[in-house]
């Protein structure tokens, strides 16, 4: 029975999720170039994959989040910027 690749715990989605986005974009970017760059077995090729596609997703969603935010600005009659409360549907977390 294969064992699993030493680094399989130590990069769950709960951390991808709170890396600030360039920090998670930049390890999505060395993640891509070790990959195309290296000759790695298949496990490790296997594990980067799933770590890049974590740090992919988190990514994405601060990506939603921020368009979100931008979307809900609006401008007072007195000319200032403020963000107004807007309601997401159900089911769109996830």
């Amino acid at each position: 029975m294969p064992s699993a690749p030493k680094n399989a715990g130590q990069n769950n989605p709960a951390k991808a999720a709170s890396l600030p986005f360039e920090e998670a974009l930049k390890k999505l970017e060395t993640i891509v170039t070790t990959m195309e760059g290296e000759d790695l077995p298949l496990e490790s090729l296997l594990a980067k994959y799933e770590e890049g596609t974590r740090l992919a997703k988190a990514c994405q969603e601060k990506l939603a989040e921020a368009e979100l935010k931008i979307q809900q600005l609006e401008k007072t009659a007195a000319g200032e910027i403020k963000l107004k409360p807007v309601t997401l549907p159900e089911g769109s977390g996830e």
